[in-house]
């Protein structure tokens, strides 16, 4: 029976390019290059924008096109002016797209002739920001997904991989056990696992999984040690979907491991 390897897919940190990087050359010109770096960009976090914006505004119309001027200013070029030296990439996202909702906000009220307090946003510091959770909220998810479409690529180019569809069933039932997942694993794929084998695919599937958010969380940030990692994952609260994984040597491997 084709398996997956046991091994999951690893790159050094310094290996990672970060999203400073991709923004770098996202304006750097106008020439392809530039042009296809910004399309990451906007595929990357459309929806996390799109998502902030909507709990902000809670009018889907406005939430839409206010999303889309977002994007188009990505696509134009128009965050040329983010860099490192500013503070963490997804601090420096949701600022620019908050601003666009007090503008936006500040416009819509001067033409209707109605005075109300755009500072109700907050201000402009994260530490104290009441909009931070909802950020947060926005950010961690845009991180799983785009940690569930790695592992989804992964599956699509490995073969015999069954990572992505073995943890997707995991995940929408969650209480099944071991030879019932079994079960729901042999009607899906029509071949015959076994539950030890499926316990073992299970468990690095997780790890796979836990090892594509690292390099999600890696990519956001300008230098990603170790260190930074772990308080990054922390922060945004997705530590749990890798704490198990940590061995003692991560400060100074910076690598994953399934624990025997």
């Amino acid at each position: 029976m084709a398996s997956d390897s046991p091994r999951p897919e690893k790159r050094r940190l310094e290996e990672i390019e970060t999203q400073w990087s991709l923004v770098a050359r996202a304006h750097d010109g106008s020439d392809q290059p530039a042009v296809a770096a910004r399309q990451v960009l906007v595929l990357r976090y459309a929806p996390a924008i799109r998502s902030y914006i909507g709990a902000l505004m809670q009018n889907d119309h406005d939430a839409d096109d206010l999303a889309q001027d977002v994007v188009s200013r990505l696509m134009q070029g128009d965050f040329a002016c983010a860099t490192p030296a500013r503070g963490r990439f997804r601090d420096l996202l949701k600022v620019a797209v908050r601003n666009m909702v007090r503008t936006y906000w500040a416009r819509q009220n001067r033409r209707a002739g109605v005075n109300i307090d755009i500072e109700q946003l907050g201000e402009e510091h994260p530490q104290a920001d009441p909009d931070d959770k909802t950020w947060l909220a926005t950010w961690r998810d845009g991180m799983l997904d785009l940690a569930w479409k790695a592992l989804k690529d992964y599956e699509a180019r490995t073969p015999g991989a069954i990572s992505y569809t073995l943890l997707k069933l995991r995940a929408e039932n969650p209480a099944a056990d071991s030879v019932g997942l079994t079960k729901l694993l042999n009607a899906k794929l029509g071949k015959e696992w076994k539950p030890e084998a499926v316990r073992q695919q299970l468990r690095r599937a997780r790890l796979r999984f836990a090892q594509f958010l690292v390099d999600e969380i890696a990519s956001n940030i300008s230098d990603p040690t170790p260190e930074r990692i772990e308080r990054e994952l922390i922060d945004v609260g997705l530590i749990e979907y890798v704490r198990e994984f940590l061995p003692q040597d991560w400060q100074t491997s910076g690598r994953l491991r399934e624990k025997a």
